[in-house]
């Protein structure tokens, strides 16, 4: 199972990778094969400002629908609109094409505050 060790995690199985203030989110390949194949991701929350834990779309699966949570508080500035037509991207390149977000982050400090790879790893018992 790949867990990249330059990215930061969530106990609710999001990744985060960081460039300046900018912050791009997907779901880990855990979370990926546990939902199974992916059918539908919808994020209606595009040019919100949310706070750390809330709410920012939904991911289906052909078994299940699951809540995104928004691991840094901050603007959603961008939506994969790849995911639209190709939703199987998470599932195939789910730390590439496969991600769902950009936030334009409005605390930095919570950046540290996410998991490292080591600790994602303790969390899923990899």
């Amino acid at each position: 199972m790949s867990i990249p060790a330059d990215l930061k995690y969530t106990k609710d199985h999001e990744w985060v990778s960081l460039e300046g203030n900018i912050a791009t989110v997907g779901i880990t390949h855990f979370a990926q094969k546990e939902l199974g194949d992916i059918v539908y991701v919808e994020v209606e929350t595009l040019d919100q400002t949310l706070v750390k834990d809330e709410v920012f779309g939904t991911v289906e699966a052909v078994k299940t629908v699951s809540d995104l949570f928004l691991p840094l508080s901050g603007e959603i500035v961008e939506f994969n609109t790849g995911l639209e037509d190709d939703p199987e991207l998470v599932n195939t390149d789910p730390y590439g094409a496969g991600w769902m977000i950009k936030i334009k982050i409005s605390d930095l400090a919570e950046f540290e505050t996410l998991l490292t790879a080591e600790g994602y790893k303790e969390l899923i018992g990899a």
